[in-house]
């Protein structure tokens, strides 16, 4: 993660006063090696900024499926995908898009029928600047967090009822953040806390920077990582599509997955040279691509971005 941004979006923006970045995504599209005709899921659809890049490369025969938590972004990305010029439409593919997390991809997809699978974690952009979800400490919001809007737990609900050193182990596990148990208890004593601004003061009480490099940071800033990942389940969803990958690819089948932290690039790491010792994969980056200087001079957020691929053999 990159901790001068405060939750390591995408980066991916488009609709109603916003535009669209998608990080990496000339480098996605390489290592995808796009087949005409083929049939390739984008399992955090966003707002459809890869997915129109390989829908354009399918053609007519092709099949792209979209996976995303959040029904406003797969609306927004449904317009983008479907609403398309005359010049297009001869030679677009079929569209897929689902309600879904990419957690459940074996159960939408049968077995080696995916050409490719593109994976681009985190949160957007468009979800981090709508004060009214609930994920960033610079706006006032309620303390919501969940990028399914239909899904139970909210990051209130963790940060008001559950006990303080199940709070700590939230915060030090998902967001690495040392001060955790000082933290934790700061905000069971400042219960109830409802809006982010509050969380972010009172975080911002008893976790000053230290230093020159805590500085560049706002003291929030891990925590609110850690509150989103666990209300959003973030980690075990993508050990789940990890897991499934191998089995739901085609030979040659690409699996894409670009990531925003340690946590997620560790996982996504292991897991890839893990199947490869099986020898179910090539590995097709020995190193994370990293985004450019010219691209992070457009896009900030790009900075944290890693890029790992793998070939199904």
């Amino acid at each position: 993660m990159d901790l001068q941004d405060e939750s390591a979006p995408r980066g991916e923006r488009g609709g109603e006063g916003f535009s669209h970045v998608s990080v990496l995504s000339q480098e996605a599209i390489d290592f995808l090696a796009i087949r005409r005709g083929g049939t390739y899921l984008d399992a955090t659809l966003g707002l459809g900024g890869h997915s129109y890049e390989i829908a354009k490369r399918l053609g007519a025969q092709g099949h792209l499926i979209g996976f995303d938590k959040d029904t406003n972004a797969l609306e927004m990305a449904r317009r983008r995908l479907t609403e398309i010029g005359d010049d297009l439409k001869a030679d677009w593919p079929r569209i897929t898009l689902l309600h879904a997390s990419y957690a459940e991809v074996a159960k939408h997809a049968q077995p080696k029928t995916l050409d490719g699978v593109l994976a681009d974690l985190g949160i957007s952009s468009m979800q981090l600047q709508d004060a009214g979800r609930g994920f960033s400490f610079q706006a006032e919001g309620p303390l919501d967090m969940r990028m399914d809007p239909q899904a139970e737990l909210t990051a209130d609900q963790v940060v008001n009822r559950i006990s303080e050193r199940e709070l700590a182990d939230v915060i030090y596990e998902f967001g690495e953040e040392r001060r955790s148990r000082r933290i934790a208890r700061a905000i069971c004593r400042a219960r109830p806390i409802r809006t982010t601004a509050h969380l972010a003061q009172v975080i911002s009480v008893v976790a000053r920077p230290m230093n020159s490099s805590e500085r560049r940071i706002h003291p929030a800033t891990k925590t609110f990582q850690a509150l989103r990942i666990f209300v959003n389940h973030e980690l075990d969803d993508l050990k789940e599509l990890l897991a499934a990958a191998p089995a739901v690819l085609a030979p040659r089948g690409r699996l894409v997955v670009i990531s925003f932290h340690s946590l997620e690039d560790r996982i996504v790491k292991d897991s890839m040279r893990e199947v490869a010792q099986k020898g179910k994969y090539e590995l097709l980056t020995k190193k994370p691509v990293t985004a450019t200087e010219e691209e992070i001079d457009r896009n900030s957020r790009s900075r944290s971005a890693k890029l790992r691929a793998a070939a199904r053999k």
